[in-house]
Protein backbone atom coordinates (compact mmCIF):
# COMPACT_ATOMS: atom_id res chain seq x y z
CA UNK A 1 0.00 0.00 0.00
CA UNK A 2 1.28 3.81 -0.41
CA UNK A 3 1.88 5.46 2.34
CA UNK A 4 -1.05 8.34 2.50
CA UNK A 5 -0.19 11.94 1.55
CA UNK A 6 1.09 14.02 4.26
CA UNK A 7 -1.40 17.12 5.14
CA UNK A 8 0.40 20.41 5.53
CA UNK A 9 -0.15 21.78 8.63
CA UNK A 10 -1.62 25.22 8.38
CA UNK A 11 0.63 28.39 7.98
CA UNK A 12 0.35 30.71 11.23
CA UNK A 13 -0.06 34.03 10.56
CA UNK A 14 3.40 36.00 11.11
CA UNK A 15 3.36 39.51 13.55
CA UNK A 16 4.23 42.69 11.31
CA UNK A 17 7.75 43.50 12.58
CA UNK A 18 7.88 47.08 13.82
CA UNK A 19 9.14 49.79 11.27
CA UNK A 20 12.50 51.18 12.11
CA UNK A 21 12.39 55.06 12.43
CA UNK A 22 14.43 57.15 9.98
CA UNK A 23 17.08 59.50 10.82
CA UNK A 24 14.99 62.07 9.34
CA UNK A 25 12.10 61.77 11.67
CA UNK A 26 14.27 61.91 14.54
CA UNK A 27 15.46 65.21 13.02
CA UNK A 28 11.99 66.53 12.85
CA UNK A 29 11.03 65.47 16.26
CA UNK A 30 13.93 66.97 17.53
CA UNK A 31 13.07 70.12 16.03
CA UNK A 32 9.49 69.98 17.39
CA UNK A 33 10.45 69.55 20.82
CA UNK A 34 12.96 73.03 20.54
CA UNK A 35 10.31 74.75 19.34
CA UNK A 36 7.63 73.42 22.32
CA UNK A 37 10.71 74.85 24.61
CA UNK A 38 11.41 78.31 22.63
CA UNK A 39 7.76 79.24 23.01
CA UNK A 40 7.47 78.36 26.45
CA UNK A 41 10.03 80.49 27.64
CA UNK A 42 9.12 83.55 25.01
CA UNK A 43 5.76 83.50 26.80
CA UNK A 44 7.16 83.46 30.48
CA UNK A 45 9.65 86.70 28.99
CA UNK A 46 6.17 88.65 28.03
CA UNK A 47 3.92 87.82 30.88
CA UNK A 48 6.79 88.94 33.65
CA UNK A 49 6.96 92.39 31.23
CA UNK A 50 3.51 92.72 32.54
CA UNK A 51 1.72 94.93 35.01
CA UNK A 52 0.48 92.54 37.83
CA UNK A 53 -3.89 92.12 37.43
CA UNK A 54 -5.73 93.26 40.44
CA UNK A 55 -7.42 90.34 42.00
CA UNK A 56 -11.19 90.91 42.71
CA UNK A 57 -12.32 92.58 46.23
CA UNK A 58 -13.09 88.90 48.45
CA UNK A 59 -15.74 90.92 49.82
CA UNK A 60 -19.25 90.49 47.98
CA UNK A 61 -22.87 92.50 48.67
CA UNK A 62 -24.98 90.60 50.84
CA UNK A 63 -27.14 88.42 49.81
CA UNK A 64 -30.76 89.23 50.13
CA UNK A 65 -32.65 86.67 52.54
CA UNK A 66 -36.36 85.19 50.86
CA UNK A 67 -39.07 86.23 52.93
CA UNK A 68 -42.06 84.17 53.83
CA UNK A 69 -42.95 81.52 55.37
CA UNK A 70 -40.45 77.85 54.85
CA UNK A 71 -42.21 74.71 54.26
CA UNK A 72 -44.47 73.15 56.96
CA UNK A 73 -42.73 70.34 58.63
CA UNK A 74 -44.11 66.41 57.43
CA UNK A 75 -46.33 64.82 59.75
CA UNK A 76 -45.08 61.65 61.49
CA UNK A 77 -47.96 59.78 58.97
CA UNK A 78 -45.93 61.34 56.10
CA UNK A 79 -42.73 61.25 57.37
CA UNK A 80 -41.67 57.62 57.25
CA UNK A 81 -38.05 58.12 59.02
CA UNK A 82 -40.43 59.76 62.11
CA UNK A 83 -42.53 56.44 62.17
CA UNK A 84 -39.58 54.19 62.05
CA UNK A 85 -37.28 56.00 63.85
CA UNK A 86 -40.13 55.80 66.96
CA UNK A 87 -41.51 53.09 69.27
CA UNK A 88 -40.66 50.12 66.40
CA UNK A 89 -43.68 48.23 68.10
CA UNK A 90 -46.83 50.51 67.52
CA UNK A 91 -45.78 49.51 63.34
CA UNK A 92 -46.50 45.93 64.24
CA UNK A 93 -50.23 44.24 63.50
CA UNK A 94 -52.35 44.19 66.57
CA UNK A 95 -53.21 40.78 67.92
CA UNK A 96 -56.88 39.98 66.97
CA UNK A 97 -59.66 40.08 69.40
CA UNK A 98 -60.19 36.44 71.14
CA UNK A 99 -56.67 35.56 70.27
CA UNK A 100 -54.30 35.04 73.43
CA UNK A 101 -50.21 36.11 73.77
CA UNK A 102 -47.92 33.74 72.40
CA UNK A 103 -45.74 32.73 75.40
CA UNK A 104 -43.07 30.80 73.55
CA UNK A 105 -42.21 33.96 72.29
CA UNK A 106 -38.47 34.86 73.56
CA UNK A 107 -38.98 38.68 74.05
CA UNK A 108 -38.99 41.35 76.67
CA UNK A 109 -41.97 43.56 76.71
CA UNK A 110 -42.30 42.80 72.45
CA UNK A 111 -38.45 43.67 72.17
CA UNK A 112 -36.04 40.58 70.91
CA UNK A 113 -32.55 41.01 71.46
CA UNK A 114 -29.55 40.45 69.73
CA UNK A 115 -28.84 37.11 71.33
CA UNK A 116 -32.45 36.06 71.27
CA UNK A 117 -33.28 36.80 67.36
CA UNK A 118 -29.79 34.89 66.93
CA UNK A 119 -30.78 31.68 68.54
CA UNK A 120 -34.03 31.69 66.47
CA UNK A 121 -31.74 30.13 64.16
CA UNK A 122 -30.09 26.61 63.98
CA UNK A 123 -26.68 27.95 63.84
CA UNK A 124 -27.13 30.67 66.28
CA UNK A 125 -23.36 31.32 66.80
CA UNK A 126 -22.79 32.09 63.23
CA UNK A 127 -25.82 33.92 63.08
CA UNK A 128 -24.85 36.51 65.93
CA UNK A 129 -21.51 37.37 63.98
CA UNK A 130 -23.26 37.96 61.24
CA UNK A 131 -25.95 40.59 62.62
CA UNK A 132 -23.09 41.85 63.82
CA UNK A 133 -21.57 42.69 61.15
CA UNK A 134 -24.95 43.70 59.70
CA UNK A 135 -25.37 46.22 62.23
CA UNK A 136 -28.15 44.84 63.90
CA UNK A 137 -30.14 47.93 65.89
CA UNK A 138 -33.44 46.22 67.13
CA UNK A 139 -36.30 43.97 66.35
CA UNK A 140 -40.25 44.45 68.01
CA UNK A 141 -42.00 41.02 67.83
CA UNK A 142 -45.44 39.91 68.46
CA UNK A 143 -47.11 36.78 67.98
CA UNK A 144 -50.88 35.21 69.24
CA UNK A 145 -52.47 31.79 69.03
CA UNK A 146 -55.97 31.77 67.52
CA UNK A 147 -58.66 29.08 67.49
CA UNK A 148 -57.40 25.54 67.01
CA UNK A 149 -53.96 25.05 66.79
CA UNK A 150 -53.15 28.02 64.46
CA UNK A 151 -50.25 30.27 65.70
CA UNK A 152 -48.76 33.83 64.19
CA UNK A 153 -45.21 35.21 64.73
CA UNK A 154 -44.22 38.82 63.02
CA UNK A 155 -40.86 40.34 63.62
CA UNK A 156 -39.77 43.60 62.36
CA UNK A 157 -35.69 43.70 61.98
CA UNK A 158 -34.44 47.06 62.02
CA UNK A 159 -30.72 47.67 61.07
CA UNK A 160 -28.67 50.74 60.89
CA UNK A 161 -27.39 50.32 57.13
CA UNK A 162 -24.27 52.74 57.69
CA UNK A 163 -22.63 50.18 55.47
CA UNK A 164 -25.21 48.12 53.81
CA UNK A 165 -28.66 47.50 52.84
CA UNK A 166 -28.59 44.66 55.63
CA UNK A 167 -32.55 44.69 55.41
CA UNK A 168 -32.78 43.54 51.66
CA UNK A 169 -30.09 41.10 52.10
CA UNK A 170 -31.76 39.56 54.98
CA UNK A 171 -35.06 39.36 53.43
CA UNK A 172 -34.00 37.80 50.62
CA UNK A 173 -31.99 35.32 52.22
CA UNK A 174 -34.99 34.31 54.22
CA UNK A 175 -36.84 34.06 50.57
CA UNK A 176 -34.33 31.85 49.17
CA UNK A 177 -34.43 29.14 51.97
CA UNK A 178 -38.32 29.13 51.86
CA UNK A 179 -38.10 28.65 48.22
CA UNK A 180 -35.72 26.12 48.35
CA UNK A 181 -38.07 23.64 49.87
CA UNK A 182 -40.30 20.79 48.57
CA UNK A 183 -43.03 21.12 47.50
CA UNK A 184 -44.25 25.03 47.92
CA UNK A 185 -45.94 27.27 46.47
CA UNK A 186 -44.58 31.29 46.45
CA UNK A 187 -46.56 34.80 45.35
CA UNK A 188 -45.17 38.38 45.36
CA UNK A 189 -46.74 40.46 47.41
CA UNK A 190 -48.61 43.36 45.58
CA UNK A 191 -47.72 46.82 46.14
CA UNK A 192 -43.72 45.65 47.71
CA UNK A 193 -41.98 45.18 44.49
CA UNK A 194 -40.05 42.80 46.79
CA UNK A 195 -42.16 40.81 49.16
CA UNK A 196 -43.24 36.57 48.54
CA UNK A 197 -45.58 34.94 50.76
CA UNK A 198 -45.05 31.06 50.77
CA UNK A 199 -46.91 27.82 51.49
CA UNK A 200 -45.73 24.83 52.29
CA UNK A 201 -48.20 22.08 51.36
CA UNK A 202 -46.11 19.32 53.26
CA UNK A 203 -46.28 19.33 57.04
CA UNK A 204 -43.42 19.07 59.55
CA UNK A 205 -43.47 16.05 61.40
CA UNK A 206 -41.89 14.67 64.41
CA UNK A 207 -42.96 12.12 66.74
CA UNK A 208 -45.05 12.75 69.57
CA UNK A 209 -46.38 15.49 67.97
CA UNK A 210 -48.97 16.55 65.75
CA UNK A 211 -47.90 17.45 62.26
CA UNK A 212 -48.35 21.07 61.61
CA UNK A 213 -47.86 23.03 58.23
CA UNK A 214 -46.09 26.16 58.07
CA UNK A 215 -46.59 29.67 55.89
CA UNK A 216 -44.18 32.25 55.65
CA UNK A 217 -43.65 36.15 54.07
CA UNK A 218 -40.67 37.81 54.02
CA UNK A 219 -40.11 41.36 52.40
CA UNK A 220 -38.30 44.59 53.40
CA UNK A 221 -38.75 48.53 53.25
CA UNK A 222 -35.51 50.98 53.73
CA UNK A 223 -34.14 49.36 56.81
CA UNK A 224 -36.90 47.42 58.13
CA UNK A 225 -36.70 43.49 57.19
CA UNK A 226 -40.41 41.80 57.91
CA UNK A 227 -41.05 38.18 59.15
CA UNK A 228 -44.06 36.09 59.40
CA UNK A 229 -44.92 32.61 60.57
CA UNK A 230 -47.94 30.72 60.43
CA UNK A 231 -48.49 27.39 61.74
CA UNK A 232 -51.41 25.29 61.91
CA UNK A 233 -52.12 21.62 62.32
CA UNK A 234 -54.39 22.23 59.07
CA UNK A 235 -53.04 23.43 55.28
CA UNK A 236 -52.92 27.26 55.35
CA UNK A 237 -54.56 28.99 52.60
CA UNK A 238 -52.05 31.33 50.22
CA UNK A 239 -55.22 34.32 51.11
CA UNK A 240 -54.22 33.61 55.24
CA UNK A 241 -50.78 34.06 55.03
CA UNK A 242 -51.20 37.06 52.02
CA UNK A 243 -53.89 39.35 54.14
CA UNK A 244 -51.47 39.09 57.19
CA UNK A 245 -48.56 40.00 54.54
CA UNK A 246 -50.26 43.22 53.17
CA UNK A 247 -51.87 44.47 56.19
CA UNK A 248 -48.14 44.33 57.82
CA UNK A 249 -46.14 46.39 55.02
CA UNK A 250 -49.35 49.02 54.81
CA UNK A 251 -48.40 49.73 58.68
CA UNK A 252 -44.72 50.65 56.93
Amino acid sequence: MEAPEAVPEPERPVAPRPRRRGRTALLIAGAAVLGVVAGTCTGYVVQAGREPTKLPSLSQPTLREAKGEGPEPLSAAQDRRARTDGDLRRLLLKKPGGAKDATWLNVDDGWMDLAAYADSYQKPDEVFGELIGDEFRRAAVIGWKAGGDTTVEIRLIQYRQEEAVAAADRAENNQYWAGDEDDTDSWTVPGTGNGMVYVHNKPETEAGYVPMYTAEAFAWRGDIAVEIWIHDSRPITKKKIMDLAKRQMERL
